[in-house]
């Protein structure tokens, strides 16, 4: 088979869930043809700084706005009338997406972002026009009729939302299978029209690392670490994003003894910031990081925003999660989520963390906490999203 894992960059977590997906097909299906595509690469300059740019500052700096945006485009009706404004203009991103596709002709494609879906709905309904139209006997161009042949057997589609609450925007009539994170996003877009059977709780896909969990003494004798400590792990993002610097200034504060890792992402100027302070607790500051898998084994804490991959990758390992200020929108959905089932703890002022984390720190609640995050985790989403969308797509 051809299979596209199809994504945008807009925070990590999609590139990530979508680099879970390449490494489960190719570990189960060794003769398919799989591209992993950021859609991005297709964009005008202007059209991808807009994009990139816009996202990052607009949750950096406005979060309360992207809350609203969020809210305001969380519609069925209204994503439908957006997405039929952008098919009425000429946009040369699209027509380069279109193009590649039709070259690529995937069997299954799986979208670990929403945006792909616009162009691929495009697609179905042009090749199931002209198929209608050959069967008819009507005189289609001789391109229009291999177009109308490689798009009858259209493309097996399947929309992987990467939070624990669906957006609107998930959702289109091209899409022939969800794989969402728990049974309360399958009710959400039950609700909103989905077919029951065409929505599957897999959970979100994350990395077959996070399916085993490494010895933490054994991580902590390689990097130097102490092994007599408490970790709190503090996550910056892939954008390095957040008041990391505040977040590290405030634990000073905290009585009892343990040490901290910091992950900075790609935000190199703020790692070489944060490693010229000297700190009460051992730090260690790192930068991007592509073994986090060990430095939340050896976690006793996660402070993190709470993302869906960061989330489950978390709670595949059984850690529980310490949530500050979560920006409006699909984290504000997170977080609840994770509130409600016991796995993490919440502050929106990071002046109230030296308390809640000495609070914390070697108590049963968060014990209490691991384990409901324990009980939470998927380590084996990505496979089995793999699995299913071979099955259904019955290639």
């Amino acid at each position: 088979m051809r299979v596209l894992i199809a994504t945008i960059t807009a925070g990590g977590g999609h590139l990530a869930a979508a680099s879970a997906l390449d490494e489960a097909w190719k570990s189960s299906r060794l003769g398919d043809t799989v591209e992993r595509v950021d859609f991005l690469k297709f964009f005008s300059p202007v059209h991808k700084k807009i994009h990139l740019d816009g996202y990052v500052k607009l949750v950096e700096r406005a979060p309360e706005l992207w809350g609203l945006v969020f809210k305001k485009t969380d519609s069925a009706k209204v994503a439908r009338r957006m997405n039929k404004l952008k098919r009425a203009f000429p946009s040369g991103s699209r027509t380069r997406i279109v193009r590649y596709l039709k070259q690529f002709a995937p069997d299954i494609v799986l979208c670990t972002h929403y945006l792909p879906l616009e162009t691929l709905a495009i697609l179905k309904k042009d090749g199931a026009r002209l198929s209608s139209a050959a069967a008819r006997g009507r005189v289609v161009s001789a391109a229009a009729e291999t177009a109308a042949l490689r798009n009858t057997d259209a493309p097996f589609v399947v929309s992987i939302v990467t939070d624990f609450e669906a957006h609107a925007l998930w959702m289109d009539a091209c899409v022939d299978l969800y794989c969402v994170a728990a049974e309360e996003t399958k009710a959400r877009l039950v609700a909103r029209g989905a077919v029951a059977e065409n929505v599957m709780v897999t959970g979100i896909p994350i990395s077959a690392k996070f399916s085993s969990k490494p010895d933490a003494k054994t991580v902590r004798k390689n990097f130097g670490w102490r092994d007599d400590l408490p970790v709190l792990l503090v996550l910056g993002g892939g954008f390095g994003m957040g008041p990391v610097a505040e977040i590290l200034a405030e634990l000073d504060k905290v009585p009892q003894p343990f040490q901290t890792i910091v992950v900075c992402g790609r935000n190199e100027e703020l790692r070489r910031k944060l490693a010229t302070y000297d700190r009460k607790h051992p730090t260690h500051v790192l930068g991007f990081s592509s073994n986090m898998h060990e430095l939340m084994a050896v976690a006793d804490l996660v402070i993190t925003k709470p993302g869906g991959l960061t989330s489950s990758e978390a709670m595949a390992l059984g850690k529980p999660l310490f949530i500050l200020n979560p920006i409006p929108g699909q984290e504000a959905a997170n977080s609840d989520f994770l509130l409600e089932r016991g796995a993490a703890a919440k502050i929106n002022r990071v002046e109230d963390l030296p308390y809640r984390v000495g609070q914390l720190l070697g108590s049963k609640k968060l014990s209490d906490m691991a384990k409901a995050a324990k009980s939470l985790g998927r380590p084996a989403a990505a496979a089995d999203i793999c699995r299913e969308a071979v099955r259904r797509s019955g290639r």
